[in-house]
């Protein structure tokens, strides 16, 4: 099963844990970075978690995204079908970083578009076959 994780859920683990969302959140997020170790499920990176990452302005948390490029099953690349792809989930109101994330999962086949993000999963939902959930919803899933 390929997943796809945009970049807030790679950053889920550094925001503040005071919160009980954010904390159990990142405990779902890091329960599938186990699977995805332990080979249970397939991680997809593309140019543009690279792109998004790059700007982190936190040195040790940059690094520590950065190692997940080298465990990953697919690395995307910018296409022109993947554009095309984005700018049809810019026509749905999606900004333009999440729309070009989209497409990477749907360039890659991935079973999976896993965000901590309310409003993008709310306008997504499922999209080209692609099941869009939050962190704890997923971990809820059957297998």
């Amino acid at each position: 099963m390929k997943v796809y994780l945009d970049n807030c859920m790679f950053n889920r683990p550094f925001d503040d844990q005071g919160q009980i969302r954010i904390k159990l959140e990142a405990e779902a997020k890091l329960y599938i970075q186990q699977q995805i170790r332990e080979g249970h499920l397939q991680l997809v990176w593309s140019y543009m978690l690279e792109f998004e990452n790059a700007q982190n302005p936190f040195t040790d948390r940059r690094h520590a995204i950065l190692q997940w490029r080298d465990l990953a099953n697919l690395d995307v690349e910018e296409s022109p079908q993947l554009l095309e792809t984005a700018k049809m989930m810019l026509a749905k109101g999606i900004r333009v970083k999440d729309a070009l994330h989209v497409a990477c999962a749907i360039s890659a086949g991935a079973d999976y578009f896993l965000s901590t993000d309310d409003k993008l999963l709310k306008k997504l939902q499922t999209v080209n076959g692609i099941t869009c959930l939050n962190p704890l919803d997923f971990v809820k899933e059957p297998s």
